[in-house]
């Protein structure tokens, strides 16, 4: 809504540069794993030999979760359901599937009631504050001030302001979260975006990439904090930090074959929706 562009685009456009970057991961584990087998040991003999019945009731978990996504995701690719559409499919699905296992009461519905109208309600508050801290900035030529900054005093291509752009994100991440960064520069940047011809589909993929990378830098960290509250005690929030490093250059890596080859992001929206 920020940047006035399709959610459904935006949607499709992060499927391709969301598989290549996981296969990205997956090949980078099991080469380090071939090199350091220690690292990722084997499962035992007897965890490896269990019966077909067994791996099925271990897949029976995620039954109901896959074919509630595939149901939501499925209508909108065949075009019968808009997205909007499909996540109230999908919330009919998530409640067909909570009688059928005995889940759905009272209690259970006020407490989903509650937790959708919160977060409905702190999106809409987040879209109201960047809608108006954009509008004001462009009243007063900040956007035309940035532009002239990058482009005319420092005399940057527009390739060297979308790099700008990107250094710009991962030090703020350092120090904020992802809502921040969207209310504080989004109205700035995407305007700047536009006007030097880049395509605002294949920025918005580039963004969340590169929040990503921010929420996985010290200081702040989000996702280092996470990952310390699920790990065991013996791992320290430094032997944490140590641990990213690899990840982060492969997500960089990532982020430069998404900016090298744009059609990355732009070539299933096209495929899907024609335009």
């Amino acid at each position: 809504m920020i940047a006035r562009q399709p959610v459904s685009k935006l949607w499709l456009a992060g499927v391709v540069p969301g598989l290549m970057m996981a296969s990205l991961f997956i090949l980078y584990i099991y080469i380090r794993c071939k090199l350091q087998p220690e690292l990722g040991p084997a499962l035992s003999k007897k965890e490896r030999e269990i019966s077909f019945i067994e791996k099925l009731k271990l897949l029976r978990a995620g039954i109901i979760p896959f074919a509630i996504f595939f149901v939501m995701t499925g209508l909108f690719v065949m075009g019968i359901a808009s997205l909007v559409e499909c996540s109230a499919v999908g919330a009919l699905a998530a409640t067909i599937a909570a009688f059928f296992k005995g889940r759905l009461n009272r209690k259970m519905i006020d407490g989903v009631l509650k937790k959708t109208l919160g977060v409905s309600c702190m999106f809409m508050w987040i879209i109201l504050a960047a809608l108006c801290f954009g509008a004001v900035f462009d009243g007063i030529g900040a956007v035309k001030a940035i532009e002239n900054l990058f482009i005319e005093r420092w005399n940057l291509s527009p390739w060297g302001v979308l790099i700008m752009m990107q250094l710009s994100y991962i030090l703020m991440g350092m120090f904020l979260d992802d809502t921040a960064m969207l209310v504080i520069v989004a109205p700035l940047y995407v305007p700047l975006i536009i006007s030097l011809g880049f395509n605002p589909i294949w920025y918005g993929v580039l963004y969340t990439i590169t929040c990503q990378i921010a929420y996985m830098t010290p200081p702040f960290g989000y996702n280092l904090f996470l990952m310390r509250a699920m790990a065991p005690k013996e791992i320290t929030l430094i032997d944490i930090y140590k641990s990213i490093i690899p990840f982060v250059f492969v997500m960089l890596f990532g982020l430069v074959l998404l900016m090298i080859f744009p059609q990355l992001a732009l070539w299933l929206p096209e495929k899907v929706l024609g335009y």
